[in-house]
């Protein structure tokens, strides 16, 4: 699969296979925000030709959809919004709400903070063990068919929360992290996704800027710092996966190609899926146009499979991102 573009069931018409990611531009967890910039960087995004952006109310507590809908209305009808919800928060610390009440607030407040009338769409952030997912599913299924949310997905979900959501409503999408060094979807979520005709979006798949080989061993994060608490970056994990990281560099330059774009390239390479490139500075965009016109070869992704087999014999999954249910 090497075309630019992929329909999401429910959108009016194919969306591009890089989407922006705006977890960053939110501010909470990498650093604070930088609005001027993340404008400018979505705005650069649009320009190379992305045309959906993923943000969510819990990317620094409504402010990353604040700045999408300022950017998006400077640059009206340019691209399509996906958000999320089913977070709760409290004193800056996010927990589980998935129930009817909150999901209806939550997709007020999104069409509020984006300025749009109708959200593309509309995933459940993570599942809420206190609220049975086919009442989530029956509040979406009713705020679908006001005209409010035009596709509906989930993310974080095991297949068989999944086949509880489309009991009830139909479920355009899917979004798990997936990176070269975090594949455990392949042996459930990535199958699902083929079987059932929905869109993977892919979160992560720069693993947090690990591949992006720009960090070495003295690289390191302050405590407010999402990766600070990623147990890949911590001595000696750190070690093993930047080793990785330098034989990987050296199969994307035999193909001409960053070590980024190769990264971004692999995970279109794998089925339906949308890779969500994570950006805050519009430099950070660089490269979008260079993941098109040419996929991975079996010698390729054989290579990185070694690599993975010799430094990364035991994945870290990253469980460590998961908020904790409501008390």
């Amino acid at each position: 699969m090497d075309t630019n573009t992929i329909q999401i069931p429910g959108l009016p018409k194919p969306v591009s296979r890089v989407a922006l990611g705006t977890w960053a531009i939110g501010g909470w967890m990498w650093g604070g925000p930088d609005d001027d910039n993340a404008v400018r960087t979505i705005h650069r995004a649009l320009d190379e030709g992305v045309d959906l952006i993923d943000t969510a109310p819990v990317y620094g507590f409504g402010h990353s959809e604040e700045i999408v809908g300022r950017a998006l209305a400077e640059k009206p009808n340019r691209a399509f919004v996906a958000t999320k919800l089913g977070l709760d928060w409290k004193d800056d610390k996010p927990f589980r709400n998935s129930t009817p009440a909150r999901i209806r607030k939550e997709v007020e407040d999104s069409l509020r903070r984006l300025r749009v009338d109708t959200i593309d769409l509309e995933q459940i952030h993570w599942p809420d063990s206190k609220t049975p997912i086919e009442e989530s599913a029956r509040e979406l299924q009713k705020l679908h068919k006001e005209g409010k949310i035009r596709a509906l997905g989930v993310s974080n979900f095991s297949p068989e929360q999944m086949d509880l959501f489309r009991e009830v409503a139909p479920l355009s999408s899917v979004q798990p992290p997936y990176n070269i060094f975090e594949r455990h979807i392949e042996k459930d979520i990535l199958p699902y996704a083929k079987k059932h005709h929905a869109v993977l979006l892919a979160y992560g798949p720069l693993c947090r800027g690990l591949l992006t080989g720009k960090m070495n061993a003295s690289t390191t994060f302050p405590a407010s710092d999402l990766r600070a608490s990623d147990p890949k970056f911590q001595k000696e994990n750190f070690s093993h996966y930047l080793a990785a990281v330098d034989e990987l560099k050296a199969v994307a330059e035999r193909r001409g190609k960053s070590l980024m774009v190769f990264a971004i390239r692999w995970v279109l390479d794998q089925g339906p899926t949308i890779a969500l490139w994570g950006a805050r500075k519009p430099e950070q965009i660089s490269g979008i146009s260079d993941v098109f016109g040419w996929s991975l070869t079996e010698e390729d992704k054989k290579a990185v499979d070694t690599i993975l087999a010799r430094h990364v014999p035991k994945p870290i999954i990253p469980s460590f991102m998961a908020p904790p249910e409501r008390s």
